[in-house]
């Protein structure tokens, strides 16, 4: 494949922005096609000698779409290999297959929701054991270790409270107890972190988020650090179960990786300045976000990412009614779950998640949009008189 070899080419030598255009895509070799066609087939031709063109078998195992987002995604990450899958969740969802039975995993106190879910769920009934942790405390990282810990799953920043965790730190306990160490890389993404060169061996994504970027497609991807036994398990899971995206969703976020670096740089330029504005807002109780110098966090996050990110929340003064009422009279910002497409969404988190939550009452979880920053401070002004 033509755009596999560019990918390789571009890494030593250019940067992320030349990578998110270039990476995976060459002009089709039958057409000339500056766009990539999409590949709707399931099913490719075998030659007279019995060998396949290309390789390519029946599209559960590969698809030249899916082929190209793997390889655009893994030299974004700069890793050995990826998978992509039906959504985020298959893509967690295959990590914890990969283990044996009864093994111990480690995973953020602070965490998307949906992973400790299917965590405690659908594997804790196949014998998975779960502990959480302070992961911004490394020494109740190693306190939860056990003779059957496999997996440290890392989650920076976390999910809702914007926590900063370590991962040069938390790799090294979870290689020191012969555990993988993972890290679920949807908010930073591979322009503002890098988990892999920090010694992670995968990086999950929910590929719906930034790096589709437009609300309009639902993936997920692994990224691993290196081939070997981990990379052939996760490959065996993905063609074996069959969680894998169709061609045009492939498609669609390649087409959004393209735009990758220049939107995170405007969603975190955003995300900033009105973190600000609402950190010194009388009705706001409090700010989570990584870019302000008063967050715990802040430290690591200026060593290990190069920007902050657009995902922010705030807790709104007078509990829960005041932060559900605040969130109803915003006019630009929109009432969603999900976050990095163009559009501003917010949501009240508690609800969201519902019993079990860990998320304050009063808080609301914003992913910050490409609108202009004055036209969201001025949305939140009149929301929050």
């Amino acid at each position: 494949m033509v755009a596999l070899g560019l990918a390789r080419l571009l890494t030593a030598h250019m940067r992320i922005e030349t990578l998110a255009v270039h990476a995976g895509h060459a002009p089709d070799p039958s057409t000339g096609a500056v766009t990539p066609p999409i590949h709707l087939s399931t099913t490719f031709e075998r030659e007279a000698d019995g060998q396949y063109r290309a390789g390519l078998v029946y599209s559960r195992y590969a698809n030249p779409n899916r082929t190209a987002l793997e390889e655009c995604l893994a030299t974004l990450e700069g890793g050995a290999g990826a998978a992509c899958f039906a959504s985020g969740s298959a893509a967690t969802a295959t990590i914890l297959q990969s283990l044996e039975a009864g093994a111990h995993v480690i995973a953020p106190d602070d965490a998307y929701f949906g992973t400790t879910k299917l965590m405690h769920d659908i594997f804790g009934p196949w014998k998975l054991e779960v502990s959480l942790a302070d992961m911004t405390d490394l020494r109740s990282v190693e306190r939860a270790l056990r003779a059957s810990t496999r997996l440290i799953w890392i989650e920076t920043p976390s999910n809702p409270l914007l926590r900063v965790v370590d991962i040069a730190s938390l790799a090294e306990i979870a290689h020191a107890h012969s555990a993988l160490c993972v890290v679920d890389n949807t908010w930073a993404t591979p322009v503002l972190q890098q988990p892999l060169s920090l010694g992670a061996d995968v990086a999950m994504h929910a590929t719906t988020k930034y790096l589709g970027g437009h609300s309009d497609v639902l993936g997920g991807a692994l990224v691993w650090r290196t081939d070997g036994p981990v990379a052939q398990r996760i490959r065996a899971i993905q063609t074996s179960v069959g969680a894998v995206p169709s061609p045009f969703e492939c498609w669609l976020t390649m087409r959004g990786v393209r735009t990758l670096p220049w939107r995170v740089r405007a969603h975190s330029a955003n995300a900033l300045a009105l973190a600000t504005y609402l950190t010194n807002h009388r009705r706001i109780e409090r700010v989570h976000y990584p870019g302000l110098l008063d967050h715990s966090g802040h430290e690591i996050a200026s060593r290990q990412m190069s920007g902050f990110g657009g995902m922010l929340s705030l807790q709104v003064c007078g509990g829960r009614e005041a932060a559900m009422e605040a969130a109803a009279r915003l006019r630009i910002v929109t009432r969603a779950t999900s976050l990095g497409g163009t559009e501003s969404l917010i949501e009240h988190r508690a609800s969201v998640e519902g019993p079990g939550t860990r998320a304050p009452e009063n808080l609301l979880r914003l992913s910050v949009g490409l609108e202009h920053v004055d036209d969201l401070i001025e949305d939140f002004d009149q929301a929050l008189r």
